[in-house]
């Protein structure tokens, strides 16, 4: 039986969680929203990293034969988006059966007919617009969570109704998506793919009809070779999915880490400091890693490391979360926007405007103060984001500077602003021969790190703070 070891980070915004090998390879990846629950979140982690790992194990079970027949990796992938759209259907069918229950409870009896029919037509709308994209589109590659999928959707639908309801209809959907979110749905792994594996044969025969009727081939040629084939390419992996499907992934060990490490339900032996394993994940990715840069949700690690990836030296942001993910959020809030649109917007910027403060509490004043006296809001937010990175290139320096090569882990890893500024910072300060790592999936470090050291059983502290 093969062994495999799991590493759980549990953080304050999200939790992830890594499967790797005897090997050091990354099975499988799974992540969620935080919110309240940190147990739960926890959980459905760890379930999507199951999942994750036996659509991978599939993958390099047929490696051979996808090199031969590469329409198979096309049914695959098809099979995995088609796989997590159920999963994301059953949710809305519990968001939606939520969404009623506090119709009924929140709102005055001349307003609850309106608003269940309201939102009863917003679901019915919404849902063949994801299924589409999921099926033919590319949604289940993006990693979006739940809440930001059907919360787009959702607010979409709402603004197309009269303004007098807009309030009504988002108090309701505030109200009840944080008790879905929240809750574990266990799904049963062999059914939803044997549904799936229907549903992807509905769809190639769909596209194999319309391209037979307009006499014209509108897919590329792996698909069209598909299409024209998928009874075969179905029945031929039945079989290595069926498989997969069963097989036991034995986890011989286990650590816990983040945030909320203290949550978990893991023994004592086997949970580890965020710093620790970030540094190790970070190790993992890059060997030559010598400084870390974390920045989370909730504070901000600057870390030095040997040449085995262990911790020499570290400074931290542990009072608040300014600077962090949890402060972007909040000024996604104050303008309106998305999380994942605050960097794009702050690289168009013609300046960076002087913030005063990275403060949470102060920081919505000191917004609409700016605003109010004319500076554009692309401007803002890069001088919003100029002073997060200001304020991590102290703790940096606080830790020991940097040294060649320097990683950047944590989600705030993914924000293009932050990424523009710590370049410019770093090779002013320190010389522009560094090398700069940054990973697609630098989120998941922690994770990673706590996985790597379940492997490894080693029992390392951190060093006294600097």
């Amino acid at each position: 039986m093969n062994k495999y070891y799991l590493g759980v980070d549990l953080g304050s915004t999200t939790s992830k969680a890594v499967i790797i090998n005897g090997d050091d390879e990354i099975i499988g990846k799974g992540i969620t929203n935080t919110r309240a629950n940190y147990k739960v979140a926890a959980d459905i982690a760890r379930l999507e990293a199951t999942f994750d790992a036996r659509f991978n194990l599939l993958k390099r079970k047929l490696d051979k034969e996808i090199e031969a027949h590469p329409e198979n990796r096309i049914y695959i992938e098809d099979l995995r988006a088609v796989f997590q759209y159920l999963q994301f259907k059953e949710r809305l069918e519990i968001l939606h059966n939520r969404l009623k229950q506090t119709v009924e409870t929140a709102f005055s009896d001349n307003l609850k007919s309106n608003i269940a029919r309201y939102i009863d037509e917003i679901i019915t709308t919404i849902k063949p617009k994801i299924r589409d994209e999921y099926l033919h589109g590319n949604l289940g590659s993006q990693n979006q969570f739940f809440r930001d999928v059907i919360g787009e959707k959702y607010h979409e639908q709402v603004e197309q109704y009269h303004k007098d309801y807009f309030e009504p209809l988002m108090l309701a959907f505030d109200k009840s998506i944080t008790p879905v979110e929240n809750e574990m749905v266990e799904y049963n792994f062999v059914e939803l793919i044997h549904e799936a594996i229907n549903t992807l044969d509905e769809k190639y025969e769909q596209l194999y009809n319309s391209s037979s009727d307009e006499g014209s081939i509108h897919f590329d040629a792996e698909l069209n070779l598909l299409t024209g084939n998928y009874k075969s390419v179905s029945g031929t992996l039945k079989e290595h999915i069926e498989q997969i499907s069963k097989m036991e992934i034995h986890i011989a060990n286990m650590v816990g880490t983040g945030y909320g490490r203290a949550l978990l339900p893991f023994p004592e032996d086997c949970i580890k400091s965020e710093i620790l394993c970030h540094a190790f994940g970070a190790h993992m990715i890059f060997p030559n890693t010598r400084t870390v840069l974390d920045i989370g949700g909730q504070d901000t690690k600057a870390i030095q490391v040997d040449s085995h990836g262990l911790v020499t030296s570290f400074h931290m942001n542990d009072r608040c979360a300014a600077g962090c993910g949890r402060y972007l959020g909040y000024i996604a809030d104050e303008f309106g926007i998305s999380l994942n649109e605050l960097g794009p917007l702050a690289v168009t910027a013609q300046k960076e405007v002087n913030i005063c403060s990275t403060c949470t509490v102060f920081a919505g004043a000191e917004i609409r103060e700016l605003i109010n006296i004319g500076e554009e809001r692309e401007d803002i937010l890069a001088g919003l984001h100029k002073a997060i990175v200001t304020r991590a290139m102290s703790l940096i320096a606080r830790s020991g500077g940097v040294r060649n090569e320097f990683t950047f882990t944590g989600g705030v890893a993914r924000n293009q602003a932050v990424l523009k500024y710590l370049r410019e910072m770093i090779y002013e300060s320190y010389g522009n021969h560094l090398t700069i790592n940054i990973h697609i999936d630098s989120i998941f470090m922690g994770a990673l790190g706590g996985a790597a050291f379940a492997r490894r059983n080693l029992l390392s502290e951190l060093p006294g703070k600097n």
